[in-house]
């Protein structure tokens, strides 16, 4: 493996660090945390988003209290500015990651689909 892909996918891990969109994240994770009661909200929320995706992976069946209770505390969150803000900047870094992915893959996806017209 040629040591150009790594310098490049350094680059890239910089770049992502020096964007507007990573250093807002990083500021409004530093809000939430400043303060006890947002952080245990938020907190609250995470490990309610974990479980449910971790019973989702191993397909154990998800109660519809427990979706109920996820609803509720998304709800609440949501409510809150500083975890509001923070939501919607996790999204905008999760589809820069996404758009990323994308990108890098091209050349497997082109390589399999001419592969597949063999």
């Amino acid at each position: 493996m040629s040591n150009n892909v790594y310098d490049v996918a350094y680059g890239l891990e910089k770049a992502v660090r020096e964007s507007d969109d990573f250093k807002n994240l990083q500021h409004l994770y530093k809000e939430v945390f400043a303060d006890e009661s947002t952080k245990r909200m938020f907190e609250n929320f995470r490990n309610i988003q974990l479980e449910l995706q971790q019973k989702q992976m191993t397909g154990q069946e998800i109660s519809q209290e427990e979706v109920e209770q996820a609803q509720q505390t998304v709800a609440l969150v949501q409510q809150n500015p500083s975890i509001a803000k923070l939501m919607e900047a996790e999204q905008r870094m999760s589809m820069m990651v996404n758009e990323l992915n994308k990108i890098i893959m091209k050349p497997l996806e082109e390589l399999y689909s001419a592969e597949n017209q063999n």
